[in-house]
């Protein structure tokens, strides 16, 4: 059989193909037996493999129910519907299925801990620029909230985040969108699953990254690393730099402000905003 191969990196739509292929090889289906379980031909669904015909939501959806894979082609299609950096979508179908996720953003509150409205405010700065349209703006908030469904899985992930000060002193969207941001920061971290610590302004020495850097842990315990340029998005599996950024998150992790601590120092910064 002639099997036509795909980069992943090419492109959204690409990740999307050969994510699809190979959660139904894992399954044992042929593209006739899942076509016919999501209510697609053979045929359509191994053009949207090769990417050769671009995913739908209906079909991203029926694709998750057949395959048993949470959201994972939901926030695969948002990322080719964001026109995302590459490297992005398949990042974020990876987090969805991630037993533990741990991230340091310098400088803003991560994806997965903000509101609604403080993602807008963001993502409409963006406008402002003229980076995006109004229209993209509105698909990354909505790609934000199917992205934050993971806490609604039967078993969430475990989430340690760790922000520097400055991300929540700064007022972005004024004084009472960054209270509810704040406010919205305390909630999360009262879940039993998730975990908060905020680097101080003190830090006697540089944080070991200086870029926003996320690790993924899966069921089997494997790990792979994420982070951005400019320009792209950057899927990591060298088990060299994984292994050398799981060091420096630790690290990381023992200089930043002990849970109760940094919750106390959030709250503090709250109470000036109200």
């Amino acid at each position: 059989m002639n099997r036509r191969k795909l980069d992943p990196h090419a492109s959204p739509a690409a990740a999307f193909g050969v994510q699809l292929r190979s959660s139904r090889e894992a399954k044992g289906l042929s593209q006739d037996q899942l076509g016919e379980l999501m209510g697609y031909s053979g045929t359509y669904i191994s053009a949207v493999e090769v990417a050769r015909k671009p995913p739908t939501l209906k079909l991203a959806k029926s694709a998750d129910a057949a395959l048993g894979t949470g959201k994972t082609f939901e926030l695969m299609w948002w990322g080719v519907r964001r026109s995302a950096l590459p490297g992005f979508p398949e990042h974020a179908a990876h987090e969805a299925r991630a037993a533990e996720i741990r991230v340091f953003e310098p400088g803003f509150i991560p994806g997965l801990l903000q509101t609604l409205e403080y993602a807008a405010v963001l993502a409409n700065a963006s406008v402002q620029r003229g980076e995006i349209t109004q229209d993209q703006a509105d698909e990354r908030v909505k790609f934000l909230a199917t992205r934050q469904l993971l806490y609604t899985r039967p078993k969430p992930p475990f989430v340690h985040v760790i922000v520097d000060e400055s991300s929540i002193r700064k007022r972005l969207g004024g004084r009472a969108v960054m209270a509810r941001q704040l406010g919205h920061l305390v909630d999360m971290a009262e879940r039993p699953r998730v975990m908060l610590q905020v680097l101080p302004f003190e830090l006697a020495e540089p944080a070991p990254f200086a870029s926003f850097v996320t690790l993924l842990t899966f069921p089997d315990r494997s790990v792979e690393g994420y982070t951005e340029s400019a320009e792209r998005g950057y899927v990591i599996r060298d088990a060299e730099t994984v292994t050398t950024w799981e060091r420096a998150y630790d690290r990381l992790q023992a200089q930043a402000l002990p849970m109760d601590a940094s919750l106390a120092l959030i709250r503090n910064v709250r109470e000036d905003l109200t």
